[in-house]
């Protein structure tokens, strides 16, 4: 594959070539460009002085922020609306982009990319999910995490994929957000797909609709296909490495546990600790400023648990969050497949909480229901589809979502929760 000189030649190829083109609309300013204009207007502008750029927010700005970035040999750090900006000696040349990690089973930690990584990502993406200039992106999501970065932003500017910028996820803003074009693509988090379904509010002109940041319930997949005929593509993907696997099916998965098969250009290997190391063109240089050997030598070692069954993957859970249960472990990911079945419950959260002066821990689950339901109920519900010692001994029933606005449940705070107050 060719070498990337700089993404900024990369992104006036895109823009030479498309210059009357549709290529951006910000709803929430009412505003399009097309690829000429948005060229000529990050030209026209620069950020304010130092050797990294941080594009935050929803916005076009975001945009703008990352291509006068590019322009200028700044080194790119996109951060959320409000988090503060990292307290590090920044990298040297060929660094050219940071990403945080998530932070939800630990600390968030920088990853360090260079061009030609965050370009192979991109075109890994683009090739394996067919995306397409003629089915633009309908961007609800977080700009600036992996998902978000990776699905809609260096498409648009590397591969001229044109972007819609929503004015929320909200349904009715869901809804006028896809009038009036011919044909979607739409990334989105469980969650989301969740509150849509349920609110009829998944566009009709959807042609690709994409599932990640946490675990896609079967449920949820077959209800959504068998209402709007839209299938739900599951795509596991690490901010590491951007994409790992992708489902490529047309009906709907009968496994949850099935991520898909790898992405274009990218290999997986089976580990003896049960987890996968992934090698590709996409994979970042290492964590900043602390290196470790799990990101290394362009091999990403993952912490989830999985097997490879011919070129599919199946996930297993994270190997930190198995449960250690009188000698026998579980995956809390079994469980909590279990419990999605039981169409009461929205949300599901299963952990092992430990028992005082032992190695051993006991079982809990943290859910959030569609309408009251008796614990008990839920235990014989389970009792029918997993062994006993599988079904939790505490129960805690909430209100509000479990998930973050990028789709992941943060583990830690809810252990943290639990340990304070198991519940029943």
């Amino acid at each position: 594959m060719p070498q990337v000189t700089t993404l900024y030649e990369s992104w006036l190829t895109v823009a030479r070539e498309r210059r009357t083109e549709f290529a951006l609309h910000d709803l929430a300013v009412r505003r399009r460009w097309s690829f000429g204009e948005l060229a000529d207007e990050a030209a026209a502008g620069a950020n304010g002085a130092g050797p990294v750029a941080f594009p935050q927010g929803a916005g076009a700005g975001f945009v703008l922020t990352v291509l006068r970035a590019w322009r200028a040999g700044q080194l790119v750090c996109p951060l959320e609306p409000s988090q503060p900006r990292p307290d590090v000696a920044w990298p040297a040349a060929p660094i050219v982009h940071l990403k945080t990690t998530s932070a939800t089973t630990s600390e968030p930690r920088l990853i360090a990319f260079t061009a030609d990584q965050l370009a192979a990502d991109a075109r890994n993406l683009v090739s394996t999910m067919g995306l397409r200039s003629d089915w633009p992106n309908l961007g609800v999501i977080s700009l600036a995490h992996s998902y978000g970065f990776s699905n809609l932003v260096t498409p648009l500017l590397l591969h001229g994929i044109p972007l819609i910028l929503g004015a929320s996820a909200l349904p009715e803003a869901v809804r006028r957000a896809a009038q009036g074009e011919a044909a979607l693509t739409l990334p989105a988090v469980p969650a989301l797909w969740r509150v849509w379904h349920e609110t009829h509010a998944i566009p009709p002109n959807l042609r690709l609709a994409i599932s990640a940041g946490a675990p896609l319930p079967t449920t949820l997949e077959r209800a959504v296909f068998e209402a709007t005929g839209v299938k739900l593509h599951n795509f596991y993907g690490a901010s590491e490495c951007g994409g790992i696997a992708y489902d490529r099916t047309a009906t709907p998965r009968a496994d949850g546990s099935l991520a898909g098969t790898p992405v274009d250009h990218v290999a997986l290997s089976p580990c003896d600790d049960g987890c996968l190391d992934i090698r590709g063109p996409n994979v970042a240089s290492g964590y900043w400023p602390d290196a470790t050997s799990s990101l290394t030598g362009g091999v990403f070692h993952a912490s989830d648990l999985a097997e490879l069954r011919g070129d599919q993957i199946f996930l297993l859970g994270r190997a930190g969050d198995v449960i250690h249960v009188a000698g026998r472990k579980v995956a809390p990911e079994t469980i909590e497949r279990a419990l999605l079945e039981n169409h009461l419950v929205r949300e599901a959260l299963v952990l092992g909480l430990p028992v005082e002066g032992g190695r051993e821990e006991v079982i809990a689950a943290v859910l959030v229901c569609r309408a009251p339901v008796k614990v008990s109920e839920l235990r014989e519900f389970l009792l029918a589809r997993l062994p006993a010692w599988q079904v939790p001994r505490h129960w805690r029933v909430e209100e509000e979502p479990l998930a973050n606005a990028r789709g992941k449940v943060a583990r830690a705070h809810w252990r943290r929760v639990l340990q304070r107050s198991p519940g029943p």
